[in-house]
C-alpha cells in the first residue's frame, strides 16, 4: 500500500514538473515568430524521424500498404514530413489562442465547400462532426466555438492531469467544451436535445469488437459509437478537415461529405453503411495531402476474424 501511494505521489510530482517545463519552454517560444516557432517545431518532428525509429517503422509500413504504388523515396519523405506536421501541430496548439480571434481570422483560415455545413449546424436541430488526426484537427472545433456554434468536442484526456487541465483550459477559452471519451454515451442526450454539435475524431483502432471498413485498401476496425449515435437521434453527419498551407500558420477548412439520415433508411446494414462512408470520406480528404497524416498510428493493429482464420489455416 506504501509503495503504491509512494508511486502515486512520485507519478504527481513529475507530472507537475512537466507542467512547469512545458509552460516555462511556450513563455520562451512567445518571444519568437509564430513562423520562426512553426521551423523549430519542423526541426524537432525531424528528429523525432530520426530517432524514434518504432514510430518510424510504423509509418514507413502503414504508408507502403496505403500507397503501394508509389516509390520508395516518396513513402520515406511522405513519412519524414508527417512527423514534422505532427510538431508544427503540436506547436499551433501552445499559440492557437494568443493569435487567433472575431477579427482577425480571415488572416489564419480559409473555408471550402463549407456552407451547407454551416447552416446545418445553424439549425440547432443537432449534428455530428467527423474528422482525423489529419492538418490541424484541434483549430476546427476552436474557430466554430470562436463562430458562436456550440460544438461539444468528445477526447481521452491526457495522463499528465497538470497539462491536461491547462491545455483544456486553452481550447474552451472560447467556448469549445470538451466532454471525457469515458463519460460521453451519459450526455448525449442533453447535448443533442440543446441541438449542439458532437464532434469526433473518428480514426483510431476500435479493437477486436469494432466495425471492419476499408481504408486505403484494408480493413480497419473503426468505432461504432458514431453511427450509432446519428442513427439514433437522426442527424446528419459532416466530415471535414483542416489542412494547413505550406509551412504556415494557415488552414483550408474543408467539408468534403455530408451523410443525411435518408440515406442509410432501406440499406441492409445501415450501421455499417454510414461506418464505410464516412471512413471513405476520411480517406478522400487524406489523399488530397497524405504527408498531414498520422501514419505512427497503430490504425490497422487489429484484424478480422476471417483474415486472422486465414493465416491460421496457411500456417497449417
Amino acid at each position: 500500500m506504501g509503495k503504491n501511494k509512494d508511486k502515486k505521489k512520485g507519478n504527481l510530482v513529475g507530472g507537475w514538473l512537466a507542467y512547469c517545463l512545458l509552460r516555462l519552454v511556450v513563455l520562451g517560444l512567445s518571444v519568437f515568430s509564430m513562423k520562426r516557432n512553426l521551423r523549430t517545431a519542423a526541426f524537432l518532428g525531424r528528429l523525432l524521424w530520426d530517432h524514434y525509429h518504432r514510430g518510424r517503422k510504423r509509418a514507413l509500413d502503414n504508408l507502403r500498404a496505403s500507397f503501394p504504388e508509389e516509390s520508395e523515396e516518396w513513402v520515406w519523405r511522405t513519412g519524414r514530413r508527417s512527423f514534422e506536421q505532427l510538431a508544427m501541430m503540436a506547436m499551433d496548439m501552445l499559440f492557437t489562442p494568443r493569435l487567433v480571434r472575431k477579427s482577425n481570422w480571415r488572416r489564419y483560415s480559409s473555408y471550402k465547400t463549407v456552407e451547407r455545413a454551416k447552416w446545418i449546424m445553424q439549425e440547432r436541430k443537432g449534428a455530428v462532426l467527423v474528422t482525423a488526426h489529419y492538418g490541424n484537427f484541434e483549430i476546427i472545433g476552436y474557430l466554430l466555438a470562436l463562430f458562436g456554434f456550440e460544438i461539444y468536442s468528445v477526447a481521452r484526456p491526457l495522463d499528465n492531469k497538470f497539462i491536461n487541465n491547462w491545455l483544456a483550459g486553452v481550447r474552451e477559452r472560447h467556448g469549445q467544451k470538451l466532454v471525457d471519451k469515458k463519460g460521453a454515451s451519459a450526455m448525449i442526450d442533453d447535448i443533442i436535445g440543446k441541438g449542439s454539435t458532437l464532434a469526433f475524431i473518428a480514426d483510431q483502432d476500435a479493437g477486436r469488437k469494432g466495425l471492419f471498413v476499408d481504408f486505403f485498401g484494408r480493413k480497419a476496425s473503426t468505432y461504432k459509437s458514431i453511427g450509432l449515435v446519428a442513427m439514433t437521434y437522426e442527424l446528419p453527419i459532416i466530415i471535414g478537415c483542416s489542412r494547413r498551407r505550406d509551412n504556415d500558420f494557415f488552414f483550408e477548412i474543408e467539408c468534403n461529405r455530408i451523410i443525411m439520415p435518408e440515406e442509410w433508411k432501406g440499406k441492409e446494414d445501415p450501421l455499417m453503411w454510414v461506418t464505410a462512408e464516412y471512413t471513405a470520406a476520411i480517406e478522400e480528404f487524406i489523399r488530397k495531402d497524405p504527408s498531414q497524416y498520422w501514419w505512427l498510428h497503430r490504425r490497422w493493429k487489429h484484424r478480422p476474424k476471417e483474415e486472422l482464420q486465414q493465416k491460421e489455416k496457411a500456417t497449417v
